[in-house]
């Protein structure tokens, strides 16, 4: 990755931080190439600090680090986008993210939490339980929530249709992770559809 440093007069590159796991923008900052280089080593964003006036590694004083999944530049060379997984707030003000209180709940997250759960099972997790019994349980599971959803979708009541369509969407999650594969495996394979017609 060439980054353009000189580009700016004080050597300072804006730097986007994206969670990885909803795609929701925690924070701007700005990295110089010492930063980066830093942020490259250890594996948490590093920032160069205007008011401090030195290299400020997010999370050094509250431990609410944000550890890098992939770090990519635009096309100018002059703007750094990292997605991280946040280890805490992000905000000085104890909010999710600089530009809002709320975590968005994403198909990412919920495949996140799905994962959660399935590493480290509880007594009291369904989805736990479901992996515990097994794939035959879970494809069984996504059967039925499949023919929920059709037979709902035949009648005017959209409360129960968008439940069973929620139910079939979660089911299908799990199913995905039992066989050892995620949602952005099958994105791949319909992006390949798409890129054939």
């Amino acid at each position: 990755m060439t980054i353009d440093f000189a580009k700016y007069q004080d050597g300072l590159v804006p730097t986007i931080v994206q969670d990885s796991a909803t795609n929701t923008v925690l924070m701007l900052g700005f990295m110089n190439e010492a930063a980066f280089s830093k942020t490259q080593e250890e594996g948490k964003v590093t920032f160069f600090s205007r008011s401090k006036n030195r290299l400020w590694t997010k999370g050094e004083t509250s431990n609410n680090y944000l550890i890098v999944n992939d770090i990519k530049i635009d096309c100018d060379n002059d703007t750094i986008l990292i997605m991280a997984t946040p280890q805490g707030p992000t905000c000085h003000t104890g909010n999710y993210s600089c530009f809002g209180t709320k975590e968005d709940f994403t198909l990412q997250k919920l495949e996140a939490i799905i994962t959660d759960r399935k590493n480290n099972p509880t007594d009291k997790s369904y989805t736990a339980s479901l992996f515990a019994k097994g794939i035959n349980k879970i494809a069984q599971k996504v059967g039925e929530e499949a023919v929920e959803i059709v037979i709902e979708a035949k009648d005017n009541n959209d409360d129960l249709f968008l439940g069973e369509a929620a139910d079939l969407l979660f089911h299908y999650l799990i199913l995905l992770q039992a066989k050892g594969k995620k949602l952005e495996d099958v994105l791949t394979v319909l992006q390949q559809r798409h890129e054939k017609k």
